[in-house]
């Protein structure tokens, strides 16, 4: 059951227009109007219409049947591979890509692409609808993310992760000069407590820390290197709105003009480094920025990129 409380600046909506945004990319529309049709939404304890329109301070009540996911499948989907072994595997994700099957996703994901490389196997380690996935990017964040293929490996790549003996290190371009060359942003984060896409920094959140390092001053834009200590949902997205200096493109935790042509968040895990959880070697993967970022940069230090 979810609760929500309708704000003044939301006064004039349709109803199921701001359930839409407030359940978040799951659940569409035409899935809200269902629920308002059967029954399954409540405004103010009565039974609404979906076109009715929100006056404010409405209390609303939604229950949203839950629904078994389909199987995951394997889908014959391009993959760019850094480094492959018998236990584990390095890919370059493209931004727009998400990562493992959720609902409204359940085709067309790195999970899906990796069932067609590794086989059904793969199956077997790790969630059943994530298998193999020790950890994530979101979909609109580009670059380096590890797969176990073992059993051994995602055991032992979890407990890296856990031990934050993983590193991660990521480019980013934010809105506004950020000052001093150097930073930690040391916040809880935790789902936001009105709209459940979001997540946010709250007193009741989990521990999260951020390092970042300013690489250049562009106009009203820095390039920076971040680094995580931990690896909460959204961080550095999170982390960088915190402070007052959004992502670029990033249209969930900024309302900023200039995003410079992107429809995605100017964020691309370029580096990762871990310690094999099998063999024992330390291995070290650098990625390049993809060419919409190395444009945009391109164009802020007025010079042209070649194609």
């Amino acid at each position: 059951m979810y609760h929500f409380k309708v704000e003044p600046e939301q006064c004039g909506q349709r109803l199921d227009v701001f359930l839409a945004a407030a359940l978040g990319p799951d659940i569409s529309r035409s899935r809200v109007q269902q629920l308002i049709e059967a029954n399954l939404v409540q405004v103010r304890g009565k039974k609404p219409k979906a076109a009715l329109k929100l006056a404010g301070g409405e209390e609303i009540k939604v229950h949203v049947p839950l629904r078994k996911p389909p199987s995951v499948v394997a889908e014959d989907l391009p993959l760019d591979i850094v480094y492959e072994d018998n236990y584990l595997l390095v890919v370059n994700k493209p931004a727009g890509v998400v990562v493992h099957p959720a609902p409204g996703h359940y085709s067309g994901t790195l999970v899906n692409a990796l069932l067609a490389h590794c086989g059904d196997k793969l199956l077997n380690i790790g969630r059943v609808h994530r298998p193999g996935i020790v950890h994530r990017l979101d979909k609109g964040t580009s670059g380096l993310l590890v797969v176990a293929k073992t059993k051994a490996a995602h055991q032992g790549l979890t407990a890296a992760l856990k031990a934050r003996t993983v590193k991660r290190e990521y480019l980013c371009l934010a809105h506004g000069q950020i000052k001093p060359d150097q930073g930690t942003v040391d916040a809880p984060i935790g789902r936001h407590p009105k709209m459940r896409l979001k997540m946010a920094v709250v007193p009741d959140g989990r521990a999260a820390r951020t390092y970042f390092t300013v690489l250049e001053r562009l106009g009203n834009y820095t390039f920076l290197r971040a680094t995580l200590e931990t690896g909460r949902t959204h961080q550095i997205r999170v982390h960088s709105a915190f402070i007052g200096h959004p992502l670029v493109g990033d249209r969930l935790y900024s309302r900023r003009q200039g995003n410079l042509g992107l429809t995605r968040q100017f964020l691309h895990a370029a580096k990762l480094s871990f310690m094999h959880p099998v063999t024992g070697e330390e291995l070290q993967f650098s990625s390049m920025l993809p060419p919409e970022l190395s444009e945009v940069l391109g164009r802020l230090r007025g010079v042209r990129t070649e194609s």
